[in-house]
Parts: C-alpha cells; sequence; structure tokens
C-alpha cells in the first residue's frame, strides 16, 4: 500500500530523540544519545561551535529558526530539546526553542542553566517544549507548557529517555528504547557501545499503529516510533553521543554522524573544543 501524503509542514509531528544516562557507567557521571529528526530539505548542520568561549558551546544548528536542538559545553553541560507537537503548528510569532538549550549550557552548571532559564523565561514566551539538561553533578528535566511558566523536575540516577512526549508517559517508541538499553545491560555492553545500534534501529513496535493517543497532540506515522526514522521527505537527519567524565579536567567526548545512524558514520569530532 502507497504511503499516505505527509501533512504540511506546520502540522507534522516533529519527532526527535534523547537517551540521557545519568551515573550509571564506570567512569562517566553523563552519557547521552540523540537523533535529530526534521523534514530532509530543511537547512541545518550537525555540529559547530555555536559560542566560542566562557564556556565553549558545540552541538548541531538549525539554519532556519536558529539555535540548536543539542547543546554541550566544555564544563561538561549537555542540554537537548524537544518539541511538544501541535495540531495547529507552531506559533510563529514566539521565540526559537533552539535558544532554549543554548540558554542551559551557557552557564558552568547544570544547576546555573536551570537557575538562568527559570529566570528568564516567561509564561507563553516560546512554543511548548521539553527539556533534559545534566552534568556531572545534577540532572533536569524541564516541561515548557504553552502559556505557563516553566516546572522543573530533578531526576534521580538512571537512563532517561524523552521523545516527543512527555518524560515518564507511555510510548511504544520509549518503551522499545529501553528494552534495547536493558539488553545491553543484561549482556555487560557498555552503552557506549550499544547505543549506536539503539540510535540506528529501524523497528516499529507493534503498538504504535499511528493513531493518535493521549500523549499525541496529532497523528504520527507509525514509522516515526522507530529510533532511525525514513518517511518521505522526513526522517532522522543527524545523530550524536556524548559522555561526560568523571574526571573534573576531562572535556566531554562526543560523536557525530551527519546522516541517519543507520549509513552515517560516526565522527570523534573532539578536536572542535580547540579549533
Amino acid at each position: 500500500m502507497p504511503l499516505s501524503p505527509l501533512p504540511a509542514p506546520d502540522t507534522l509531528a516533529t519527532v526527535c530523540l534523547l537517551v540521557f544516562a545519568w551515573q550509571t557507567e564506570p567512569g562517566y557521571a553523563l552519557v547521552v544519545a540523540a537523533n535529530r529528526d526534521e523534514q530532509l530539505d530543511r537547512p541545518a548542520h550537525p555540529l559547530c561551535v555555536l559560542r566560542e568561549s566562557n564556556p565553549r558551546i558545540l552541538g548541531g544548528r538549525d539554519d532556519l529558526a536558529g539555535g540548536t536542538w543539542l547543546a554541550v559545553n566544555d564544563h561538561g553541560v549537555v542540554a537537548g530539546l524537544t518539541n511538544r507537537p501541535s495540531s495547529g503548528g507552531r506559533d510563529l510569532s514566539k521565540r526559537s526553542r533552539g535558544e532554549l538549550p543554548l540558554m542551559l549550557a551557557g552557564q558552568r552548571s547544570a544547576d546555573d542553566g536551570v537557575a538562568e532559564l527559570v529566570r528568564n523565561v516567561q509564561a507563553g514566551e516560546y512554543n511548548p517544549a521539553w527539556l533534559l539538561v545534566g552534568d556531572r553533578q545534577s540532572l533536569y528535566y524541564i516541561a515548557l507548557p504553552a502559556d505557563e511558566a516553566p516546572v522543573v523536575h530533578q531526576l534521580t540516577p538512571g537512563v532517561h529517555v524523552l521523545e516527543n512526549v512527555a518524560l515518564g508517559e507511555s510510548s511504544p517508541k520509549v518503551d522499545r528504547i529501553r528494552s534495547l538499553v536493558s539488553a545491553a545491560h543484561s549482556a555487560n555492553t557498555t552503552l557506549w557501545t550499544a547505543l549506536p545500534s539503539v540510535l540506528a534501529d529501524h523497528t516499529v513496535p507493534v503498538t504504535a499503529d499511528g493513531e493518535s493517543s493521549k500523549n499525541d497532540a496529532i497523528a504520527r506515522r507509525p514509522a516515526t516510533f522507530a529510533s532511525c526514522v525514513h518517511t518521505d521527505g522526513y526522517g532522522t537527519r543527524s545523530s550524536a553521543l556524548i559522555r561526560v567524565p568523571e574526571d573534573l579536567h576531562a572535556r566531554p567526548e562526543m560523536l557525530v554522524a551527519d546522516g541517519p545512524p543507520c549509513t552515517a558514520p560516526f565522527v570523534d569530532v573532539g578536536y572542535r573544543w580547540d579549533r
């Protein structure tokens, strides 16, 4: 059966994936994996120097709306964003949500980044979103409702998976990723070794039938419930792996795939801390 046409861009359920494993891996305080799913013709760079210094920030760049979906600084703060889809599309009169990971990573600690966001973000200033931000000392989940102030939750050690539903709500995609992570742990495989294949997984959970659920603002194609998404004109554009050593003097390690992780190789971009 041929695929039905994609919705118009302003009603498309834009999907991204974040996996934050905090205080679970020996020698590393934080391990992060991310897939960036977007329209294939939307201009973007998978990795740029987003800020030169104080602190230096690396991350992807959305060349259309500005900002980023994932930012990491040289102090070990990592901040990621997923959009909350809306049936009416994003409100173009509001500020770009891509500013928010930059705001969080613009501080020397996750604690300070969260305080900066709470102090500066006003209710209704941005379209709805969810964020994760962590470093060696702490990890936070931030919900940004449509017309309310940000809601901050401090998280405990463990593996936290965020897609385009609120953290902790039922999702076939999250359940599938958790099962893959659990299998890696059972096999005594480090997350750093296992996560590339988790990000490249094409399995669509059997419960993902494409219908709207209570967590979805609009219907989603079943393919968007896979980790690595492929549909006409839309899919996984890039991937990133980050790990923050427990050593306070060590910079974060970062690998980036410029393309879907099922075909694009992960490349070490650690040299970008210096140039």
